[in-house]
C-alpha cells in the first residue's frame, strides 16, 4: 500500500493526476500515526527542549501529514465529487482532533518554553514567540473536562463549516433554468453562446443559466428583462437559507450558523475571553474588536455622503431613461452599468473583448519579472484538471517558488477565487536542504467559447493580479523558518496588503497596454478607452465601500454583541438599517453563503480586507511618489518594498515591516485619494 499510494510518495510535489478517493484514509491514518508518534517522542521527559531537535522529529512528520491532507483538501475544492466528499469527510474528524490535541499538548507547550531562546536567530525567535502564543489559544492550559470539551468543539466546527461550505456549493451547482432566446435581450454574446451549450450538453432547447459568477454577474448588469433578472437575483440570495426553492430545503444552513456561533462563543469563554472577537484580534494587528468597530463605523460615515450621491444618480437616471420610477434590489446592477454606460460611453463588454486571459498572464508575468527582478517559465507537475497550468519562478537562474494557476470555472468547484500553499520555503532540519514554497492560485473565469481564448472582464484581471499578490508574499519570501516564512505567522488582517497592493497595477497605463489584443482584430486597448475606464474607476465606490464595510461590521457584531442562543437575522437586519443606502429585501439571506467567516478562517476578521486596503493604499502610494518619467514603476522602490515586506513573510510584525518601508505608521488618506473619497 505504502508503494502505490500517491498521498505516501513524499517525492518533490503531489500527485495529484493520481489521487483517488480510495487513497485518502489509509494514507491520512498511517501519517496520523507517524505524527502521533513524534508528538510522544518529542514530549518524552528525556527529549532535549531544544527547537532543531523537536523541528528535526515533529515538524517533518506534521508537514508530511499537512501536505497530504492539503492535497486531498485542496482536491475536495476543485474537483469535488461525491466519492472524494465522503472520503474527506470520513477523515477530517481525525485530521481535527490530532491538530487539536497537538495544538492542546501541555507537555510540548512546556518543553517549547523551556527552549533556550538565545541560540535562535532572529525568524526563529518570532516563530517560537508565535508557538506559545497559539498553545494558549489553542487550550493547553486548560485542565480536565474543559479540555475534553474544547477538543470536541474544534471536531464539531470542522464538520459544520465543511457542510456549510457544501451546501453552499450544491445550493450553486444545482440551480438551473432554461430560458428562449428573446429573454436574454442585451446579454453579452459569449455568455448567451456558454448557455447555449450547457442546454445542448443536457439535451436541451434554449439556453441554460447558472448562478455561477460568470454567468450570474452579466446576466445581472445586462438583461433587459426584469422578471428574469428577478428569478436569478432572488434564487442567488436565498442559496442554502429556509427562503430557498423547497426542493433544496435539505441544503439550508441556517441551524449550522447557529451553532457554529454558539460553538465559539463557547470556545471562548473556556480560554478565557468574553467572545469570539477578542480570540480572533488577538493574533492580529488590530487592539481590539472596540477598536475594529471604531474603525468600519468610522470608515462607514465617511463612505456615506459618497454613497448616498451614487444612489440619487441611479434613480435620476433610472427614472429619467429606463423609466424604472421604483427599482427593486434586482435592477440597480442594470441601472449601474446602463448609467456607467451612458457617462463613461463604455461597457464592460466593450472592455472584456481586449482582455484574452494568454495576453493579461503574459503582461502580468512581464510587470512581476520586471519590479520583483524574477523569471517567470512553464514548468511540469502532475495536475488535476487539463486547463490547470504550472509554472516556476527564478532570480539569477535560482528556483524560488513555483506555482499552479487554474482559472476556469467548472461544476465541483467552489466559487471565488483564492491562493493556497501546497508548501513552505523551510531550510529542512532532516536534510538541511532549502525546501522552495509552492502555491495554488485558483480562479473562477469564464472559458474560451468556439476556440477562441477566454476572454476576461476588467474585474477578474483585477481578481487575478490579487491573488498574484498572495502567491508572491508566498513564493518570493527569503525566510529559512518554516512557521513565519511566507504568509506563514503574517498577521491575518495584514495578509490581504500584497494581493490588495497589486491591484492598482491594473490601473497603470505602462502596464496595461502589455496585456491586451482584441479577440478579434489583436489590436491593444485604445488610450483613449483606457482613459474613460479610469474615469470610471471609482464609479459607485462610495456603496461599494458601505457594502464591505455591512459584510465586516455584521461579522464582528455577530461574534461580539450577539448572544448566539437568539436568531442571528436580527444582527444583519440592523446593520443594514445603520448601513445601507440600498435597503435589500427581507428574504435576502446573505449570511447564509458567507462562507468567509462561516467556512474560511475570517470569523471576526472579514474587516481585514478594509484595514489591509489601507495598508496597500498606503504603500502604492510610495511607487506614485517614486514613479519615473515615461510613467513605470520605480525599480529602486520595487526592491525596497520586495526586502521589507514580501521577503520579510511572517519573520516580524507586519507593522515593522511597513514602517521598514514607509518609514512611518500608515494613514487613511491614501485609500479615501485612492477611492475618490477625499474631499482634498
Amino acid at each position: 500500500m505504502t508503494n502505490t499510494n500517491p498521498l505516501l510518495q513524499h517525492g518533490e510535489l503531489p500527485l495529484f493526476d493520481q489521487i483517488k478517493p480510495e487513497h485518502v484514509k489509509p494514507a491520512i491514518d498511517i501519517l496520523l500515526k507517524e505524527a502521533s508518534a513524534a508528538l510522544e517522542t518529542v514530549t518524552d521527559a528525556h527529549f532535549p527542549a531544544d527547537w532543531h531537535a523537536i523541528a528535526k522529529t515533529l515538524d517533518v512528520c506534521t508537514e508530511r501529514l499537512s501536505a497530504s491532507w492539503g492535497a486531498v483538501s485542496h482536491l475536495n475544492s476543485v474537483a469535488d465529487t461525491p466519492e472524494l466528499r465522503a472520503a474527506y469527510n470520513d477523515a477530517l474528524p481525525e485530521v481535527t482532533e490530532f491538530w487539536t490535541r497537538l495544538g492542546a499538548d501541555e507537555k510540548l507547550y512546556a518543553k517549547y518554553k523551556q527552549v533556550d531562546a538565545q541560540g535562535l536567530d532572529a525568524a526563529q525567535k518570532q516563530a517560537l514567540k508565535n508557538a506559545l502564543r497559539n498553545f494558549v489559544l489553542g487550550g493547553a492550559e486548560l485542565q480536565g473536562d474543559a479540555k475534553i470539551r474544547y477538543a470536541a468543539i474544534q471536531e464539531r466546527m470542522a464538520e459544520l463549516s465543511q457542510k456549510f461550505s457544501e451546501n453552499a456549493l450544491d445550493a450553486t451547482d444545482k440551480f438551473e433554468l432554461y430560458v428562449g432566446i428573446e429573454e436574454l435581450e442585451g446579454v453579452p454574446d459569449d455568455v448567451k453562446t456558454t448557455a447555449r451549450a450547457a442546454a445542448e450538453k443536457d439535451g436541451k432547447d434554449g439556453y441554460k443559466l447558472s448562478l455561477k459568477m460568470p454567468c450570474y454577474l452579466p446576466v445581472m448588469q445586462f438583461a433587459k428583462s426584469s422578471s428574469l433578472r428577478q428569478q436569478l437575483y432572488k434564487a442567488y440570495v436565498t442559496r442554502a437559507s429556509d427562503q430557498c426553492d423547497p426542493a433544496f430545503s435539505s441544503l439550508d444552513n441556517s441551524a449550522l450558523i447557529q451553532e457554529i456561533l454558539q460553538l465559539r462563543q463557547e470556545e471562548s469563554h473556556l480560554l478565557g475571553f468574553q467572545n469570539f472577537a477578542e480570540v480572533s484580534v488577538a493574533t492580529k494587528m488590530a487592539d481590539s474588536p472596540t477598536k475594529v468597530i471604531a474603525f468600519l463605523r468610522d470608515l462607514a460615515q465617511r463612505a456615506r455622503p459618497f454613497a448616498e450621491k451614487d444612489l440619487e444618480d441611479m434613480r435620476q437616471f433610472a427614472d429619467a431613461n429606463l423609466g424604472l420610477q421604483n427599482p427593486q434590489a434586482w435592477d440597480w446592477p442594470y441601472i449601474g452599468e446602463k448609467l456607467k454606460e451612458a457617462r463613461y460611453s463604455f461597457s464592460e463588454q466593450e472592455v472584456k473583448q481586449y482582455f484574452t486571459a494568454p495576453k493579461v498572464l503574459q503582461g502580468l508575468f512581464k510587470i512581476i519579472e520586471t519590479l520583483f527582478e524574477v523569471n517567470i517559465s512553464p514548468d511540469h507537475a502532475p495536475v488535476w484538471n487539463p486547463a490547470v497550468a504550472f509554472y516556476r519562478i527564478e532570480r539569477k537562474g535560482q528556483l524560488v517558488g513555483q506555482f499552479y494557476l487554474d482559472p476556469p470555472a467548472r461544476a465541483g468547484k467552489r466559487g471565488g477565487a483564492w491562493m493556497d500553499d501546497v508548501r513552505a520555503r523551510w531550510l529542512r532540519p532532516d536534510n538541511g536542504e532549502l525546501q522552495t514554497p509552492v502555491a495554488h492560485l485558483v480562479c473562477n473565469f469564464a472559458d474560451g467559447v468556439d476556440g477562441k481564448p477566454p476572454l476576461l472582464t476588467h474585474d477578474d484581471v483585477i481578481t487575478l493580479f490579487h491573488e498574484f499578490g498572495h502567491g508572491l508574499h508566498h513564493m518570493l519570501t527569503q525566510v529559512n523558518e518554516r512557521d513565519v516564512s511566507g504568509i506563514s505567522g503574517v498577521e491575518w488582517d495584514a495578509v490581504e496588503l500584497p494581493s490588495q497592493f497589486m491591484e492598482n497595477f491594473c490601473w497603470e497605463w505602462s502596464v496595461l497596454k502589455h496585456m491586451t489584443s482584441h479577440v478579434q482584430t489583436g489590436s491593444a486597448l485604445p488610450r483613449d478607452l483606457f482613459d474613460k475606464m479610469v474615469a470610471a474607476k471609482n464609479f459607485q465606490s462610495g456603496l461599494q465601500t458601505l457594502r464591505q464595510i455591512e459584510f465586516g461590521l455584521l461579522d464582528m457584531l455577530l461574534h461580539s454583541e450577539h448572544d448566539p442562543k437568539e436568531d442571528f437575522m436580527p444582527v444583519l437586519y440592523k446593520v443594514r438599517a445603520e448601513l445601507a443606502v440600498i435597503q435589500a429585501p427581507s428574504f435576502n439571506r446573505m449570511a447564509h453563503t458567507f462562507s468567509h467567516i462561516f467556512a474560511g478562517g475570517y470569523a471576526a476578521g472579514y474587516y481585514s480586507y478594509k484595514w489591509a486596503e489601507v495598508l496597500s493604499a498606503d504603500a502604492y502610494a510610495a511607487f506614485e511618489e517614486t514613479v519615473l518619467p515615461d510613467g513605470s514603476p520605480n525599480l529602486d522602490t520595487g526592491r525596497r518594498y520586495r526586502e521589507a515586506i514580501l521577503e520579510a513573510g511572517g519573520s516580524r510584525p507586519a507593522l515593522e515591516s511597513f514602517i521598514a518601508f514607509r518609514g512611518r505608521e500608515p494613514s487613511l488618506n491614501a485609500l479615501l485619494r485612492h477611492q475618490g473619497m477625499s474631499h482634498s
